[in-house]
């Protein structure tokens, strides 16, 4: 679920930030700044969900994910100063005057700044590309004409990325060009497809079926080959009918 992905990532940022000693706090020693740091950034994170469920009903994080974030990181920062204020004068007392809660804001302002984006784009969904609207002629997939010579004029199914290389799904089997996933899901535009996965890119026409492991999604495709869904993927593959 998003929402315990997200309290993993505040947990781990927690760590972070008292392994780093941040904001001055490495004049304690590592187990009292691990104390300090993770309980609060998990508040945090709670909180985070919270709030999302609130500025949700007025901008969509589907039709604007940074926006969302942006508004979102704004709304978190007022309450949470004060529960970061409250939490630090348990530990040094010299911060319990309501003078420094400028200061303060300041601070859980960048932090807020900084999850909300960690977190925006551990749960954005893959690259989505297009097929031309009915009726209109077929453009030109200039992806296609990296195909080597012994898989021209062959479907393409799938691209996955391995080390350097992207090794090629296709009607007349597979083979590896050296190019990078991002650049090839850009030249993949004309054909009906979405990144599932971080390493795989999968054209709707070749998945077959669809298989659940518990939390894990795989699609089956055309010849053989079985391409994962990350779970940012999942939901928005399913509404759009892909299985």
């Amino acid at each position: 679920m998003i929402w315990l992905r997200n309290l993993a990532i505040a947990g781990a940022a927690g760590v972070f930030l008292a392994l780093t000693g941040a904001l001055e706090t490495n004049i304690v020693p590592l187990p009292m700044r691990l104390f300090y740091w993770t309980p609060i950034m998990m508040a945090g994170g709670v909180l985070g969900f919270f709030m999302a469920m609130l500025v949700n009903r007025f901008s969509s994080a589907d039709r604007s994910p940074w926006l969302f974030g942006a508004i979102l990181a704004g709304v978190i920062t007022i309450p949470a100063t004060f529960l970061v204020w409250a939490w630090t004068a348990l530990f040094f007392p010299a911060v319990r005057h309501i003078e420094v809660l400028p200061g303060f804001a300041l601070n859980v302002l960048l932090i807020s700044v900084a999850m909300t984006a960690i977190t925006t784009i551990a749960n954005r969904p893959g690259r989505v590309t297009h097929a031309p609207p009915a009726g209109s002629p077929p453009g030109q997939v200039r992806f296609l004409e990296r195909l080597p010579p012994k898989l021209k004029g062959a479907a393409l199914y799938a691209v996955s990325a391995e080390d350097h290389y992207l090794r090629l799904h296709t009607s007349k089997g597979s083979d590896l060009i050296l190019m990078r996933l991002s650049d090839a899901i850009a030249e993949l535009e004309g054909l009906e497809g979405a990144q599932t996965h971080r390493s795989w890119w999968v054209a709707r026409d070749a998945v077959e079926s669809a298989r659940r492991d518990g939390d894990r999604l795989t699609l089956v495709l055309k010849g053989g080959a079985e391409a994962p869904v990350s779970r940012p993927n999942i939901r928005p593959l399913r509404e759009a009918g892909w299985y």
